[in-house]
């Protein structure tokens, strides 16, 4: 065989990558967008439990963040099938990677994992896979505690690998009563807000408040904002050593004010509009 027809042998036999088309708003329609843009770009380690559509038989599966080694899904040694939102694979529609692991996970058996995924075809997204209608909860942890199983929860080396990864970590909480808004410490405190609204409107509603300095609640400072999974999230530096529990009250009488600010509807003026160009121009990349 010919040089040729070898390399025409090869290009027929070799499997056509799909292009996967980027999706800038991925999870969009999913009753808790919010969390999940949440779990994938700003919440260290945190847990949800789904379930899967009857034609996936209805499973029980856990999103978590991540996995050790960045790893896709595991099965643990009780059943429980975990499988993560944080991986090192993106294929430009982060709702079909996820669906398409998950998918591929159903058939693990007690014990084992898949490391890393390949880069799916086009097919199922969480939208279509997931059981819409079901309660789901998110569970923010101190640790990694959810990789392991209970049964090895008092072993001492567990203990310790899990007390060495909660001392890393970016210690972070939910404030009570306010959805998608998130505490964190770092060298100072903040609270990060995934804004489910479209993001124009977010930031309309950010330009009204800031021109007319109301842009604060309990002496915190607005600081900037940044854009995750078609999402805005305003970041506010509060004041040292705040608590999360402590934003409850002010937070949710602010929230009232922030909602009616974004659901207005009016052109801005031309002050608001200076103002809102600020807001854009200094974006911050607080993770």
């Amino acid at each position: 065989m010919g040089k040729q027809s070898r390399r025409e042998r090869r290009n027929k036999d070799r499997k056509k990558k799909v292009r996967i088309q980027f999706v800038d708003r991925p999870f969009e329609g999913i009753p808790f967008e919010s969390e999940l843009v949440a779990m994938r770009e700003i919440i260290p380690s945190a847990s949800m439990k789904v379930k899967l559509t009857e034609e996936y038989g209805s499973e029980e599966v856990t999103l978590v963040t991540l996995l050790p080694g960045m790893g896709a899904a595991l099965r643990r040694s009780d059943g429980e099938l975990l499988v993560a939102v944080q991986t090192v694979m993106s294929s430009g529609d982060v709702s079909l990677d996820i669906a398409d692991r998950t998918i591929k996970a159903l058939e693990l058996e007690p014990g084992d994992a898949i490391a890393q995924a390949d880069q799916p075809e086009p097919g199922p997204r969480l939208q279509d896979i997931l059981d819409l209608d079901t309660d789901v909860e998110l569970e923010i942890h101190e640790s990694y505690d959810y990789w392991v199983d209970p049964a090895d929860a008092d072993n001492p080396d567990v203990r310790a690998a899990m007390q060495q990864t909660a001392e890393q970590m970016v210690p972070t909480a939910e404030v009570p009563g306010t959805d998608g808004a998130y505490w964190c410490r770092m060298q100072r405190e903040f609270l990060r807000w995934v804004r489910p609204e479209p993001e124009a409107a977010v930031l309309d509603g950010l330009a009204r408040l800031h021109h007319k300095r109301e842009l604060t609640f309990d002496d915190a400072r607005f600081v900037g904002a940044f854009r995750a999974m078609g999402l805005l999230i305003p970041v506010f530096e509060l004041p040292a050593g705040a608590e999360a529990d402590e934003l409850e009250k002010p937070l949710a009488e602010f929230s009232k004010k922030l909602d009616q600010a974004i659901a207005d509807d009016e052109p801005l003026s031309p002050d608001e509009r200076r103002t809102r160009s600020g807001i854009i121009s200094r974006q911050v990349t607080l993770r």
